[in-house]
């Protein structure tokens, strides 16, 4: 106990520790008790923080903030409606054209992985691979059964995009446009020498910021020189595993084979083990060459100073806690932790 005591003393007698430590639990207090309740809070303050970035950026070069503001946010809705009214029916075409298809892809992969003991018999036993297809047949009931009942409930679902759509665009031009007023509100509840958590918001928003902007540059630009490749190469659904692809960039190390398996599947159930399968699967490989060793250095050298081993503990340990989200935000999240240890007072 006095170990414990004198630990406790060490680090917490610091009232700027204890304001750090209130802010964080309250933080992560909010989002467990109600993030469903406030997403579209959360998102538009997500989005604005983004965008206002590009605001920043033009007011350096002297353009006044209310039409940065104006030109930015009216560049945000014209790509939200770019979203709903061009991409996302193409990827609900797509979808429904896939779900059509699905049986003769599944019959195909189950073909295929069938003769693996025929063709490696030291590796595969044949009453293995059977195992396996049956378990994995038995999931596909169970995810069909999820999906089916998931769907009952499309009313709500339905509402919330409706809300999402009204509330979100009024939300981000408020906070972009109040961003001043929003901000001196808040801090009026905090007391005005903060040393501690002003050194974790900067070096958090200058690592998290210039992270996410990165990851939504490499996003965009991978996904879209996917879709050309993979619409040259004639292969079907393109723009659906080009968004997979784009998406499987925000997924660390393991994201590349993530997305490779759906890119084989499609590409072996359209055309076999032939050239053409090779090709797309060689275009897949080069553009993720091109990612890891030239975009992703160029868009985010020096944003996230965080060791790879660091990186991987982060995604075993809050995907375990969060899931997919989990993995999706660990590098943030892992960012805001080594903020918070590098600011920390080290007692003597």
């Amino acid at each position: 106990m006095n170990i414990v005591t004198a630990w406790f003393r060490r680090n917490f007698a610091n009232p700027q520790v204890v304001l750090l430590a209130i802010l964080l639990i309250a933080g992560f207090g909010i989002l467990a008790v109600a993030a469903d309740t406030l997403a579209p809070l959360i998102a538009s303050i997500v989005i604005a923080y983004l965008l206002d970035g590009a605001i920043t950026l033009l007011e350096r070069c002297r353009v006044p903030r209310g039409l940065a503001v104006g030109l930015i946010f009216s560049l945000f809705v014209a790509a939200l409606l770019a979203i709903f009214l061009i991409l996302l029916p193409l990827l609900l075409t797509q979808i429904a054209q896939l779900v059509q298809q699905l049986p003769a892809i599944l019959t195909l992969t189950q073909d295929l992985i069938l003769e693996l003991p025929e063709r490696y018999p030291d590796l595969f036993e044949d009453q293995q691979i059977r195992e396996f297809l049956a378990s994995f047949r038995n999931d596909l009931i169970l995810m069909g059964q999820r999906i089916l009942s998931a769907s009952v409930a499309w009313l709500p679902a339905v509402v919330n995009v409706v809300v999402y759509l009204v509330l979100m665009p009024m939300l981000v031009f408020f906070f972009l446009k109040d961003k001043d007023l929003i901000l001196n509100w808040v801090l009026k509840f905090l007391p005005p020498e903060r040393p501690l958590a002003d050194q974790v918001w900067r070096e958090v928003d200058a690592e998290i910021g210039g992270y996410v902007r990165g990851k939504i540059y490499e996003f965009l630009i991978v996904a879209a020189v996917t879709y050309l490749a993979f619409v040259l190469l004639d292969l079907q659904f393109s723009a659906l595993l080009a968004i997979v692809t784009g998406v499987s960039t925000f997924i660390p190390y393991i994201g590349v084979a993530l997305a490779a398996l759906p890119v084989a599947v499609i590409a072996y159930a359209q055309w076999g083990m032939g050239p053409d399968f090779l090709w797309v699967m060689g275009a897949y490989a080069v553009i993720q060459l091109i990612d890891g060793n030239v975009l992703a250095p160029l868009l985010l050298s020096e944003v996230v100073n965080l060791h790879p081993t660091a990186v991987i503990v982060a995604l075993l340990v809050f995907g375990s806690i969060w899931g997919f989200w989990g993995i999706f935000f660990a590098i943030p999240l892992a960012t805001l932790v080594h903020a918070v240890l590098n600011a920390w007072p080290r007692g003597k």
